[in-house]
């Protein structure tokens, strides 16, 4: 989750909206897709072929056949932003999916250090983010716990997590909303708390509420853990939510050595209903990229 790698290629909070274009091309890979699972793009994804305009981007997701859509950065966008963007998701029945939903402190002790001022400001941030979710009609938003306390046992680590993640729970379930707690992978985020699928799965347990669920990245888990199948399997009933990318790369499907047709197929019959984020980057630049990254998704989507 190189969040800002995506914002730096993405159109952010300054963008302009303007009328909404109609978007033509002879090309058979942009059409109308009838894809099995709900994938959603991020802004920047299709820029090539839509523009800067981040309504006209939307409007090109969802004429390639996408039903969900995902954006990170969506909590410091401008309130009239986010209620247009809610409001065409809304009126073109697309799902919302993630966004990030506090504060990251990536090099210092966040949850894990106990510390009451880092935890009322994570606890501060979910109360915002209740606005921002009821205004793009999402369900979900991230929560990463930060980095490691060196100094304190993981056991003690682990039960000032708990406890934070309690209290933000207490806060969204009225709401009906769900943080998603993403393990990052050591390699492209090293000394973080959070890192594997078994660790989400026991705090979740601890947690016990509808409203903290697992992120399962499928390109973190990759690096950190492989095993990617049984992983899922053992995880499944905390699992709210799933992104993709694949390794090494971090790019669109089929680019790496992950076998996503097979670990779609068994999410599909598993009888996943939710969205899986598009959280990579575009192998090709340009046009090209955009065209192949479509026909990536026809390719590993076609499991029935």
């Amino acid at each position: 989750m190189k969040r800002r790698s995506f914002l730096k290629n993405s159109t952010l909070a300054g963008a302009s909206f303007f009328p909404i274009q109609a978007f033509e091309s002879t090309n058979e890979l942009i059409q109308k897709n009838n894809f099995n699972l709900k994938y959603a793009p991020h802004f920047g994804m299709f820029k090539n072929y839509s523009g800067s305009d981040l309504l006209n981007q939307l409007k090109f997701m969802r004429d390639s056949g996408f039903t969900a859509f995902e954006d990170n950065g969506m909590k410091d966008r401008s309130i009239a932003t986010q209620n247009k963007i809610g409001k065409f998701l809304n009126d073109n029945n697309m799902e919302m999916g993630v966004f990030v939903a506090h504060k990251i402190h990536w090099k210092k002790p966040n949850l894990a250090s106990g510390n009451l001022d880092k935890r009322n400001e994570f606890l501060n941030d979910i109360k915002e983010s209740i606005e921002v979710a009821k205004r793009v009609n999402a369900k979900w938003m991230t929560v990463v716990p930060g980095h490691l306390d060196l100094r304190l046992d993981m056991n003690f680590q682990t039960q000032n997590v708990i406890e934070a993640l309690k209290q933000a729970s207490g806060i969204l379930e009225p709401h009906n909303l769900t943080m998603v707690l993403e393990p990052l992978n050591f390699r492209d985020h090293p000394g973080l708390f959070l890192t594997e699928s078994p660790q989400a799965y026991k705090i979740c347990r601890e947690v016990d509420s509808p409203s903290c669920k697992i992120l399962f990245d499928i390109y973190h888990q990759q690096i950190q853990e492989g095993n990617l199948i049984p992983n899922i399997e053992f995880t499944w009933n905390e699992i709210a939510y799933f992104q993709i990318g694949d390794n090494p790369g971090r790019n669109e499907p089929t680019t790496g050595e992950i076998n996503y047709k097979n670990i779609f197929k068994y999410i599909s019959e598993k009888g996943y209903k939710g969205i899986l984020g598009m959280e990579h980057g575009n192998s090709l630049k340009g046009i090209k990229g955009e065209e192949k990254i479509i026909n990536s998704y026809r390719e590993v989507d076609n499991f029935k």
